[in-house]
């Protein structure tokens, strides 16, 4: 099984890319099931609307993830009560519209389950993501309730994303951090047999802040004439990761570093 997970898409230029090259990717690598965080993925660069969900599926995705701009588009509120392919973090407290988990079935008749969780340093208040992955780890097991388990967790702090690969360690094939747009350089398969890597990167224009537009930022930064933060709009670059899982484990047995286009320097 080859999974894909792509980063933070950010604004137009993201989700144009997606549309754009995701296909011949998918192709290319053998790609049996697509994974994007879409948080940022509006084209004010917060939150995501129902018609950009339902482009970024029609474009190959097979499920989106978010974190804390879930809600930044009021229409989601409603929208993700009906989408399941559409995830927000398992640890939103008690009562928050959608699913942060979900198990889905691929054309080969395998079951990949997908887990949202959100980081608790630095982030808007959420239940603990340590207590709500135990409780999660106490009812779902790999090779019983799924043949696969995908993590995104979207969090601040690199310890804490490492931490959470530990955690969930043999237990799920990819744990991959999102949320700091920047790729790092860690991926690797952790002594149980599962693929981590601290953040994927982000799906938008590097020539940028984070995705923002530079000179904005910067005068924001500097406290001069600015306005609220929106999204560069040049040729974005893809960064994920994709993963080759055991069938029969469902663990991973290799993960390679994914970026393409744009201002990154390309491996693909």
């Amino acid at each position: 099984m080859n999974l894909f997970f792509l980063g933070d898409v950010v604004g137009k230029s993201g989700c144009d890319a997606i549309k754009k090259n995701l296909s011949n990717i998918i192709s290319d690598n053998g790609i049996d099931f697509v994974i994007v965080n879409g948080e940022n993925a509006a084209d004010q660069g917060v939150g995501i609307t129902e018609k950009i969900a339902n482009e970024l599926f029609e474009s190959g995705v097979n499920v989106i993830t978010t974190g804390n701009h879930v809600w930044d588009q009021k229409e989601t509120l409603d929208h993700i009560e009906k989408e399941k392919r559409l995830l927000r973090p398992n640890n939103l407290i008690v009562g928050s519209p959608g699913k942060g988990f979900e198990i889905y079935d691929t054309k080969m008749g395998l079951k990949i389950g997908v887990l949202n969780l959100m980081g608790n340093i630095f982030m808007k208040k959420c239940d603990d993501v340590f207590e709500s992955s135990s409780n999660f780890l106490k009812k779902n097991k790999l090779g019983k309730d799924y043949d696969f388990l995908i993590v995104d967790f979207h969090g601040e702090i690199t310890s804490e994303k490492m931490a959470i690969g530990h955690y969930f360690d043999g237990k799920a094939t990819l744990v991959v951090g999102t949320h700091t747009h920047v790729p790092t350089n860690d991926g690797r398969i952790l002594e149980m047999g599962t693929a981590y890597q601290t953040d994927a990167g982000m799906c938008g224009d590097y020539n940028s802040v984070i995705g923002m537009n530079k000179e904005n930022s910067i005068n924001r930064f500097t406290k001069k004439n600015s306005v609220k933060h929106f999204p560069a709009v040049g040729e974005a670059s893809l960064c994920g990761v994709i993963v080759e899982a055991n069938n029969k484990t469902g663990l991973a047995e290799n993960i390679q570093h994914f970026i393409h286009g744009g201002k990154l320097q390309n491996t693909h």
